[in-house]
């Protein structure tokens, strides 16, 4: 086995099982960049590993529908289309759209029910229910002729949540009786001590903060939160306020949510972003994207005072429910001071309890130890720290200190005879996602847009004869902080060259046109080949 993400993130969390020569993938999830990577878009788990193995997958197995677990599946899928993938009902509707998207078709989707059980390949797979912050969530036990192994996916023990889906403990315990060879946990809430708060809990705040909102209400969550969504539509109903979306994830994963009956809308709750002046502030409730502050989403904009629609300003409220992804602290900071300077009050987790985890605490994981009582863990999902405190609490339960494995992402882990052992290492370097490329960009690309702007620069120079209309020279163009690649202005060049020549003999008098053609002919090619947006610089001399 190997992890390919998500053993020292929140996200990108994939890995890589192989016996006989076939493979299972489980998980393909995406990294969010922080102001540590400008420009970049999205973060992948490192399926260059995969090698030429790609023809070795039996399956792709998805736990659950959060982006850091589905987020990836397009760009695994471009490879090799054909692998059959394997997830609940709302997991893979959630999918679907992403690949639609992406324009791939024609993807093998297998809907699996808690409960069900199925094979492939070399691998005999049950799938357990477990409780999370997006509904239809599954564990997976994989059964194989080298032992068996749980993994949890993310979950925790809610005793009473919202949808009355709770995690099978008792599959759980029948895989411990049966006996678990490895158990891999989530461990993002593992110094974490107790047990998680309820979903239920945070109602009493939610319904404070709906009853002395007198004006425009925000509320910002994950774009998949189902259950905090639900949560938010109650009170609206009870508030007689209308409830609308905003961000176009938050508008595509609720109308599927909706439409499959995960999400319970009351007739004549929902309005359409464009009807939103047709009502008071006081009588609507916007449900945005923007909880991590993201500098393109719906609330970051309203923050800048640039949303061609909404506005906030004094006497308004902004509620951010939702938890805090390490890395985000600085920028998801950045628009809670912006609405705060315009006279907006923000209520979050750090004022309110207007937030719960999605993740089991430490009393949650021991009582998971204890019940499966697995000859060797494995913690995953989390940073360093998060899978060293998982790894201590497995050894507090009997587990013995060398059968706790805390590994780095391309570690090749072996089980074997009911016994882990790390048997190699590969280099899991980040892969990038920049507009259209992928893997295009790297550390010393990253290093130079630190200095140079997010997208980097491309200047082009052109050297010209206004007397007789001649291009002397050029246009010679060239990058710095963008994606270095031999040869990928020589297209273009031409084509500026061109309407440089085209300028020049229509009689142009000065430079400062021929700059404008070159920058406009330079956007559209980037924009439309690369989709990024970097500085570009163009110099035309005259001789």
């Amino acid at each position: 086995m190997t992890p390919l993400g998500g053993l020292g993130d929140v996200g990108r969390n994939s890995a890589s099982f192989e016996i006989n020569g076939q493979r299972l993938i489980l998980d393909c999830g995406v990294l969010f960049p922080d102001e540590n990577h400008p420009g970049v878009d999205l973060i992948l788990p490192s399926l260059h590993l995969l090698g030429e193995t790609l023809d070795d997958i039996s399956c792709l197995v998805l736990t659950h529908g959060h982006e850091d677990h589905i987020g990836a599946v397009p760009y695994l899928l471009r490879r090799r289309p054909d692998i059959p993938v394997l997830g609940s009902r709302l997991t893979l509707a959630f999918l679907r759209e992403k690949l639609k998207e992406h324009r791939i078709r024609n993807v093998d989707l297998r809907e699996m029910e808690a409960g069900s059980r199925t094979t492939m390949g070399e691998f005999d797979l049950e799938f357990l229910a477990v409780n999370h912050s997006i509904p239809d969530a599954l564990a997976v036990l994989v059964r194989t002729k080298a032992g068996t192994v749980l993994h949890t996916g993310d979950f925790k023990m809610d005793q009473l949540p919202l949808d009355g889906r709770l995690t099978d403990l008792r599959g759980f315990a029948r895989a411990g009786e049966e006996g678990v060879d490895l158990f891999m946990v989530d461990s993002t809430n593992a110094e974490t001590p107790g047990f998680t708060t309820h979903e239920i809990d945070i109602q009493p705040a939610m319904e404070r903060v709906f009853s002395h909102a007198s004006a425009r209400l925000i509320v910002a969550c994950f774009s998949s939160h189902v259950h905090r969504v639900q949560q938010v539509m109650d009170e609206a109903v009870k508030a007689g306020r209308k409830v609308v979306y905003v961000g176009r994830s938050m508008v595509k994963n609720m109308t599927i949510a909706a439409q499959l009956g995960y999400l319970k809308v009351p007739a004549n709750t929902l309005i359409a972003l464009d009807d939103i002046d047709k009502y008071a502030p006081k009588d609507v409730v916007i449900v945005s994207t923007g909880s991590q502050g993201e500098p393109l989403s719906a609330l970051s904009r309203i923050a800048n005072h640039e949303h061609p629609i909404i506005t906030a300003g004094p006497g308004d409220v902004v509620l951010l429910a939702s938890s805090l992804i390490p890395g985000n602290e600085n920028s998801v900071s950045r628009v809670i001071n912006g609405l705060t300077k315009n006279g907006v009050k923000v209520v979050h987790k750090g004022n309110a309890l207007v937030h719960v985890s999605g993740h089991a605490s430490s009393g949650e994981l021991l009582y998971c130890y204890n019940l499966v009582k697995p000859r060797n863990v494995m913690p995953v999902h989390g940073e360093v720290r998060h899978l060293h405190a998982n790894a201590e609490l497995a050894i507090a339960t009997g587990v013995p200190r060398e059968n706790a494995v805390v590994v780095e992402d391309g570690t090749v882990v072996d089980l074997h005879d009911g016994k882990v052992a790390v048997v190699g290492r590969l280099e899991a370097d980040y892969v990038f996602v920049d507009g259209s490329t992928v893997d295009a960009v790297g550390d010393a690309e990253l290093d130079e847009r630190r200095i140079l702007g997010e997208e980097g620069f491309i200047s082009a120079i052109a050297v010209v004869n206004l007397h007789t209309g001649e291009l002397v020279e050029g246009p010679i163009i060239t990058a710095r902080g963008f994606i270095d690649e031999e040869g990928i202005f020589d297209s273009i060049s031409a084509e500026v060259a061109g309407g440089l020549r085209e300028a020049l003999a229509d009689g142009a008098e000065d430079t400062y046109p021929l700059q404008q053609l070159m920058r406009r002919r330079l956007g559209r090619w980037v924009s439309k080949r690369y989709r990024a947006r970097p500085m570009i610089v163009p110099v035309v001399l005259a001789t």
